[in-house]
């Protein structure tokens, strides 16, 4: 895995551990959701508005939504209200969304899932990945897991777990902090440097007065991972839990994936992760990176 010398820093469940980890991801999953990404122009003559405005809608709803009214999808989505209930209208025609008559708002639809789904099967990541997760999770008793970003967090698309009692109780679909977690930092050391700087501000402006504190430790992530090729979080998103997590980069960066290894933050001490966990997580990101790609050719 190639690994950047230089990282610009600037931009221009609940758990049977301790603390309650799952909980902990479950209340940044209830945050607001703004689908939009940082690093688009959307002012470039071949974007077009009306179809990303669909899409921005329908990345709008959080993972424990159910219902949601034009005003909410309005106000997470940052679209006009009139322009919204015209979007619902046709997204509900096309199967993304249902309409419940009697609540008068919307869920996600059939049309949604599926492709989802097609996107986990026709990138072969689940098959190719989780054989592998689970050798690691079994050789170390630790959760092993696979994320893409969705904004302010990382996204699971699959987590392969222990046989060990006490075992993190996250699933694909669960959520955690880009910014503070490994499998977060990881993910930004991924990218390049341009698209990394418009997620950096990006964060900066979500967490607001939060964002000096986190940046720190994110600035010495970054730093250890163009040393080392992995990133560590101990304590950090949850005081429960520590984990390494080195970035899954394909198709020459156009898509950025971040694997990860953890557990209780008393077991895996940052000795423990910089010192064994951490090169077998970035081992595991590099023989992934290639059968992907090799699966891709």
């Amino acid at each position: 895995m190639k690994r950047t010398s230089s990282i610009p820093l600037s931009p221009a469940s609940p758990a049977s551990l301790p603390g309650g980890a799952h909980a902990a991801a479950a209340r940044a999953a209830d945050a607001p959701h703004d689908g939009r990404e940082p690093d688009i122009d959307r002012d470039d003559r071949n974007f077009v508005t009306a179809l990303a405005r669909g899409l921005d809608l329908l990345r709008a709803f959080g993972p424990h939504d159910d219902y949601l009214g034009n005003a909410e999808l309005a106000r997470r989505a940052g679209i006009p209200r009139p322009t919204v209930s015209r979007l619902t209208y046709t997204l509900t025609s096309l199967g993304y969304l249902i309409y419940s008559a009697s609540l008068e708002k919307y869920r996600l639809g059939q049309g949604a899932m599926v492709l989802g789904q097609r996107y986990l099967a026709g990138s072969g990541i689940r098959e190719i990945a989780q054989p592998l997760m689970q050798s690691l999770a079994f050789a170390t008793d630790c959760t092993v897991a696979l994320a893409t970003s969705d904004r302010h967090e990382m996204v699971y698309l699959e987590v392969c777990q222990p046989r060990g009692a006490l075992v993190m109780r996250l699933a694909p679909g669960s959520r955690l902090p880009t910014a503070t977690s490994a499998i977060g930092r990881a993910w930004l050391s991924g990218l390049a440097p341009q698209r990394r700087a418009a997620v950096l501000a990006d964060l900066e402006g979500h967490y607001g007065a939060r964002w000096p504190a986190i940046r720190i430790k994110l600035e010495r992530a970054l730093r250890d991972y163009a040393k080392r090729g992995f990133c560590l979080a101990h304590a950090e998103w949850d005081r429960t839990v520590s984990g390494a997590a080195a970035p899954v980069v394909l198709e020459g960066g156009a898509e950025v994936l971040a694997i990860n290894i953890g557990g209780a933050a008393t077991r895996l001490t940052p000795e423990i992760l910089d010192g064994n966990l951490g090169p077998r997580i970035r081992e595991l990101a590099e023989v992934l990176q290639s059968r992907l790609w090799q699966g891709r050719g």
